[in-house]
C-alpha cells in the first residue's frame, strides 16, 4: 500500500509530465526531492529492519528468524516493484530539468533500483523466498566427514595442515557437501531471476545485474579477458613452483595432484608452502584487539563496531563473515568466527575495511547516497587492509616481531603476496565466467561446466568419475549473485589507492617498508576522498577525484606482477 506522501508526490509527477517546459526546471527539482523525501520516508524503517532481521538470524539460524527477514525483504522489493513509481521516476531522469546534482544522482539510484524490480508480485516473493530459504541452508549445514559434523573453519585446518592425501581427500569431498542439498533450489532461483530479468527487457540475469549496477557488460569482458592474458604466464609459472612443493609435502606425483592437495576448498587462496607459516605469529594474539588497534592508530576508530558485532564460533550461527550497516546512522556490526591465526586476521582487516567506509559516511550526505558509491569500492577498502595480514613489516609493528622474525617473513611474503593475487585472479575468471553461463543457459550440463573453468583458469585437475554440483557450494551464486567480478575490480582499486597514497600522501618514492602503521595521514585520505562522499558522485568520477585517474589495472600489475 501507498503511504500519502508517495501517492501526494505522484500528483505532482502527473503535473510535471502533461506540462512541463525548461522554464520548470525549478519546479520539477522539487517535485523530485518530494518523491525521494517521500519514498525515504517508506522505505527507511524496512531497510533497517531487514539488516536487523538478517543479523539476528545469521546468528541463530532459526527459521522464524529467516522466515520475517524474508518477509521485509519482500517488502522492501515490493515498494520497488511499483510501475507507477518507476514511471514517475523514469520521468525525472529523462526530464533534462534537475540540475541539483545530489537529486539527480538519487534519481539515477532510484531508477535502476525500481528497474530491477519491475515483476510481478508473486514471482517477487518466490525470488525473494526461495533465496532466503537456501540461505538458510547453507547457514545451518553442517558437513560430515566418517559420519561426524565438521565445522567450515574445522575443515579449512584439515586442508592446511593434513598430509594424509586420503584424508585431504575425504575433507574435500565434505566441504561440497552442501552443493548437492542445495543445487536443485538453487537452479530454480536461478531460472526466477531470469524470468524477472526478461521481463524488464534484460536477455537474462547476469546483464541486468552487471547494467543495474552501472558496470557496462563489455567493457568487463574486456578487462577480464585483460586480466587471463595478464596472468596467463607468470599464474602458470608460479604455479609450477607451487605444485613442485605440494608433491613433495604430500608424497605424490605432480601428475596426481588433485583439488584437495591445495589449502583451500575452491583454490581460492594461496596455499602456504614455501617454507613459512604464518599462523605461528598469531596464535596466543587477539586478532580483534590487534585490528582494533590498527585502525585506531590511523585516526579510523571503531571499538563502537567492535562493541556491537558477534565474533566467535557458535552452534547454528552462520559460519562465515560479513559486515552490516543498520540504520546508516552508526549502527555498523561485523559477524564473524575469529580464531587466533592468519586467515582470520586478514578477515578482519577485511571487514573492518568495510566497516569504516561505512562508519565514516558524511552523515549530512542524503540517505539514499549514505553508501559506498559501488560494491567494488567498498570491497577495494576491505582487500586494501586485508592484504596486511601477510605484510611482513605490519606484523612487525603489530606483533612486536624482531628484525630477524621480520627478515624471515620478508623473505616469503612478497612471493605470497604475488600468489595469493594471481590465485585470486584465476579463481575470479572462474567465477564470472561460470556465472555468466549459467544465467545465458542454465539447462546445459553446468557440473561439466564448472570443471571446464577451473581446469581452464585455475589449471586444476577434474577428479575422475566426479560428476556432482560442485559450484552450488559456493554461497555467493545464492546470496549475492553476479558480484564476484567485484572483488577483483576492488583488488584493482585498492592497488591504486595504494600507489595514490604511497606516492602522493605519504610523499615515498616506493612502498618498500610501507605498513600503514600509526599512518594517520592514510587514514584521513581515504576519509575525506573514498568514505565520506559516499554514492554523491558515480564510482569512475569518485575513483578520478581521488586518484587523479579511472580506474586502472596497471598498479595491480606494478604491484603484484611485473
Amino acid at each position: 500500500m501507498k503511504t500519502t506522501s508517495i501517492a501526494v508526490a505522484l500528483l505532482l509527477v502527473a503535473g510535471l509530465i502533461t506540462g512541463c517546459s525548461p522554464s520548470d526546471e525549478k519546479q520539477t527539482q522539487a517535485q523530485a526531492q518530494a518523491f525521494v523525501d517521500s519514498h525515504v520516508k517508506e522505505v527507511r524503517p524496512l531497510v533497517m529492519g531487514a539488516h536487523l532481521a538478517n543479523w539476528k538470524a545469521a546468528n541463530t539460524g532459526k527459521s522464524e528468524d529467516y522466515d520475517k527477514f524474508s518477509e521485509l525483504q519482500l517488502k522492501l522489493r515490493q515498494v520497488y516493484s511499483r510501475p507507477d513509481e518507476f514511471a514517475a521516476v523514469k520521468r525525472f531522469k529523462e526530464s533534462g530539468q534537475i540540475e541539483d546534482p545530489l537529486i539527480a544522482r538519487q534519481i539515477d539510484l532510484l531508477y535502476y533500483g525500481y528497474l530491477e524490480n519491475q515483476l510481478d508480485p508473486d514471482l517477487l516473493k518466490q525470488i525473494v523466498e526461495l533465496s532466503t530459504e537456501i540461505e538458510k541452508n547453507f547457514s545451518t549445514f553442517r558437513a560430515k566427514i566418517a559420519g561426524e559434523e565438521v565445522t567450515d573453519n574445522k575443515i579449512k585446518q584439515i586442508l592446511k595442515t593434513e598430509t594424509d592425501s586420503a584424508v585431504r581427500r575425504n575433507t574435500w569431498l565434505a566441504s561440497k557437501q552442501v552443493g548437492k542439498e542445495v543445487a536443485g533450489d538453487l537452479l530454480k532461483l536461478v531460472e526466477l531471476r531470469n524470468q524477472a530479468a526478461r521481463k524488464v527487457g534484460f536477455e537474462n540475469y547476469h546483464i541486468m545485474g552487471l547494467t543495474t549496477s552501472e558496470l557496462d557488460v563489455k567493457e568487463l569482458d574486456r578487462v577480464f579477458d585483460e586480466l587471463k592474458a595478464l596472468t596467463d604466464e607468470p599464474f602458470a609459472a608460479i604455479k609450477a613452483e607451487l605444485d613442485q612443493r605440494l608433491a613433495e609435502m604430500y608424497g605424490v606425483e605432480i601428475a596426481e595432484l588433485m583439488p584437495w592437495h591445495y589449502h583451500d576448498p575452491f583454490f581460492q587462496e594461496s596455499p602456504l608452502v614455501f617454507g613459512l607459516d604464518l599462523d605461528k605469529y598469531y596464535q596466543g594474539k587477539d586478532v580483534n584487539r590487534l585490528a582494533t588497534e590498527f585502525f585506531d592508530g590511523i585516526g579510523l576508530n571503531v571499538e563502537s563496531i567492535m562493541a556491537r558485532s558477534d565474533l566467535y564460533e557458535r552452534e547454528g550461527k552462520n559460519p562465515h563473515a560479513f559486515c552490516e550497516d543498520m540504520d546508516r546512522e552508526g549502527d555498523i556490526r561485523i559477524l564473524a568466527n575469529v580464531t587466533n591465526n592468519e586467515q582470520w586476521m586478514g578477515t578482519m582487516l577485511h571487514e573492518l575495511g568495510h566497516a569504516v567506509y561505512d562508519k565514516f559516511h558524511d552523515r549530512e550526505v542524503p540517505y539514499l547516497l549514505r553508501t559506498p558509491t559501488h560494491i567494488f569500492t567498498t570491497e577495494a577498502i576491505a582487500m586494501f587492509f586485508g592484504r596486511l595480514s601477510r605484510n611482513a613489516d605490519w606484523m612487525q609493528q603489530m606483533l612486536n616481531l624482531s628484525d630477524s622474525q621480520r627478515g624471515e617473513i620478508a623473505k616469503v611474503s612478497t612471493k605470497y603476496s604475488q600468489l595469493q593475487q594471481l590465485v585470486f585472479a584465476r579463481w575470479v575468471l572462474v567465477m564470472y565466467n561460470f556465472e555468466k553461463q549459467l544465467y545465458a543457459n542454465p539447462d546445459q550440463d553446468l557440473n561439466s561446466l564448472w570443471w571446464r573453468m577451473v581446469e581452464q583458469y585455475q589449471f586444476v585437475k577434474k577428479p575422475k568419475g566426479r560428476f556432482e554440483p560442485d559450484w552450488a557450494a559456493k554461497i555467493h551464486f545464492t546470496i549475492a549473485p553476479c558480484y564476484y567480478h567485484n572483488y577483483m575490480l576492488g583488488e584493482l582499486l585498492a592497488s591504486q589507492l595504494h600507489n595514490e597514497i604511497v606516492t602522493n600522501v605519504l610523499k615515498l618514492d616506493s612502498d618498500k617498508g610501507v605498513s600503514y602503521v600509526g599512518q594517520a595521514k592514510a587514514g584521513m585520505f581515504l576519509r575525506k576522498k573514498v568514505f565520506e562522499p559516499g554514492a554523491v558522485y558515480p564510482w569512475n568520477e569518485m575513483i578520478e577525484r581521488a586518484t587523479g585517474e579511472t580506474l586502472t589495472p596497471k598498479y595491480f600489475a606494478e604491484q603484484f606482477i611485473n
